[in-house]
């Protein structure tokens, strides 16, 4: 296997379109154009780029970024063996090099001056300094570059400098209408439509007290997990309190309300 195969999306990864996201996607890619994706936590973002990547036949290299994330785990360092030093790719450059969709998710998380290095990839250069080695790496034509991040967290010490938001073409990401909600926990759990349509109104419930008690709203995500629950034989207002109420908060109050809500919608 290739170091291009093994990051290929080999199973098509269910996506639900809300809109033409798929088809402006396919073109920024057909473009090569860098694209930011922003939305809350739990709404799909990184199943649609995992999605976009299996119907591209692309391979795909997710990174995870963190406050602690130096320039050096994205583009590669030198590393230590018995041989001397040998020169170790991080995954940006890997990706540039093999010609694979890098997703830098939740990029925001990472520190300002690491996200630099990313912007010779966003414009007409594509290319990718990498300068302990002296090297400029320049990036395969298949290579695009992908970035999410959840606006709702933004603040003045996390968010990205206008220099880095404006090399990028952007999606709004939002939980979807109740009706596509309801289909999308049915078709990825099995769970039958009827108690899909409870577990979407519980949501729906929560997602009316953000900014009322709650950061952020009970997420897709969260209504699969409860949906598997039931599946497993759970109760469904236990599976309501274990996967959508204890995890979103710890203030009495709100979870009062809310297992008030789960009360009433599963009497």
């Amino acid at each position: 296997m290739t170091e291009k195969q093994q990051y290929l999306v080999r199973q098509e990864p269910f996506y639900q379109p809300k809109a033409n996201e798929v088809a402006l996607c396919e073109a920024a890619y057909a473009a090569r154009l860098p694209v930011m994706v922003k939305g809350p936590t739990g709404c799909g973002k990184s199943r649609f780029v995992e999605h976009m990547a299996w119907k591209l036949g692309k391979p795909l290299i997710t990174v995870a970024c963190n406050e602690d994330m130096t320039a050096s785990d994205l583009v590669g360092r030198y590393l230590l063996d018995a041989g001397g030093t040998r020169w170790l790719d991080g995954p940006l450059t890997t990706a540039a090099r093999i010609g694979a969709i890098c997703y830098l998710d939740e990029i925001v998380e990472a520190r300002q001056d690491t996200t630099v290095v990313i912007h010779p990839l966003t414009d007409h250069r594509r290319t990718l300094p990498l300068d302990k080695k002296g090297e400029l790496v320049v990036a395969h034509a298949d290579f695009q570059l992908v970035i999410s991040f959840n606006p709702g967290y933004q603040s003045l010490m996390k968010d990205l400098k206008q220099s880095t938001k404006q090399r990028f073409v952007a999606f709004d990401f939002d939980y979807p209408p109740a009706e596509l909600e309801i289909a999308i926990v049915a078709k990825e759990t099995g769970l039958a439509e009827g108690t899909a349509a409870k577990l979407v109104k519980i949501g729906g419930a929560a997602r009316n007290l953000k900014g009322h008690g709650l950061d952020e709203g009970i997420s897709t995500r969260l209504l699969v997990y409860a949906a598997k629950l039931i599946n497993q034989g759970v109760d469904a207002k236990d599976a309501c309190r274990m996967a959508m109420t204890r995890p979103i908060t710890d203030d009495a109050d709100i979870r009062e309300t809310l297992e008030h809500a789960i009360d009433a919608t599963f009497a």
